[in-house]
């Protein structure tokens, strides 16, 4: 997430598999789009011709956390790329980004809406919300109820230590066996941590920000991450680095990132891939990588 690991980063994301297509795009402004007229309501045409409405008719409000940078977190400061979600606040990150391109190929104005982590599939199946952009992983269990677009941006799992630790030269996650692991609540970065053997399954916490804080202050011996999180959170806390496995000594996860729409809702879900399909792999990696580098030092 700093400028220090931002190269590092940048090659590790490159062999990142993507969906996108081989067009190019610019980062979307923070500015609402000039859209066509016949697109400012519900009802607004997909690409494929279908009729697909929005909870705000001339809005696409998408749910995320807001404290999950590098791809949602929240901050005081008014920027170019931030978006207002009241309280003098503004949510930034890789899924804004995202948010603000998918509003901007459809005609709409991007409305963020800060819900907690468990709080999303209900939102969005409540008619709160049009669709979830919050780093979410399209497990079985979540397809059960809700729909995924195909993956926006992929990974790959690393743990968070300590650097005075003496797990910061380990090479597997069966090194990790008798300490004390935690991931964050009801995601797969929990789960996971069961492929350690023998390893001291910590209560997970609900947000980064406060597993850092229990890594930080000895509670806990490793955080398990998705790579662009932990490059983030290293780059904010200088007594913290993350560890990288080869092939086969990791967890086994699927990283990939979608977003979520209201189950059987397929015209806004086919609207959305229409869009992500105009996103070169190019640019979610660079997107990703200026992220992680303007994120707050304190997430």
């Amino acid at each position: 997430m700093k400028k220090l690991f931002a190269c590092a980063l940048a090659a590790v994301m490159m062999l990142a598999a993507g969906c996108g297509s081989s067009s190019s795009t610019s980062t979307p402004s923070a500015a609402s789009p000039a859209a066509p007229a016949a697109s400012q309501a519900a009802g607004s045409e997909a690409a494929g011709g279908a009729a697909f409405a929005t909870v705000t008719p001339g809005k696409f409000t998408i749910g995320m956390e807001c404290a999950y940078a590098p791809f949602n977190w929240t901050q005081l400061e008014k920027t170019d790329m931030a978006v207002d979600i009241g309280s003098a606040s503004y949510a930034d990150g890789y899924d804004v980004v995202m948010g603000k391109h998918i509003a901007e190929q459809l005609g709409l104005e991007l409305v963020v809406k800060p819900i907690a982590w468990e709080g999303l599939e209900p939102a969005v199946n409540n008619g709160e919300i049009d669709a979830i952009i919050a780093g979410m992983t399209a497990t079985p269990e979540r397809r059960e109820n809700v729909d995924f677009t195909d993956p926006y941006y992929e990974s790959k799992m690393v743990v968070i230590v300590r650097k005075d630790s003496d797990l910061t030269n380990i090479t597997s996650i069966q090194d990790l066996s008798g300490r004390k692991v935690q991931g964050q609540l009801n995601t797969l970065y929990d789960t996971v941590i069961d492929q350690i053997e023998g390893v001291d399954h910590v209560t997970p916490l609900a947000t980064y920000p406060l597993m850092v804080v229990a890594l930080q202050s000895g509670e806990v011996d490793a955080l398990t991450a998705e790579l662009p999180v932990a490059a983030g959170v290293v780059a904010g806390n200088s007594d913290l680095t993350y560890i990288e496995f080869a092939e086969g000594s990791g967890f086994e996860a699927d990283t990939s990132v979608s977003i979520a729409v209201k189950k059987g809702n397929t015209a806004l879900l086919d609207a959305i891939q229409g869009a992500l399909a105009s996103v070169s792999e190019e640019d979610r990696q660079q997107w990703m990588i200026d992220a992680t580098g303007r994120q707050p030092a304190q997430e």
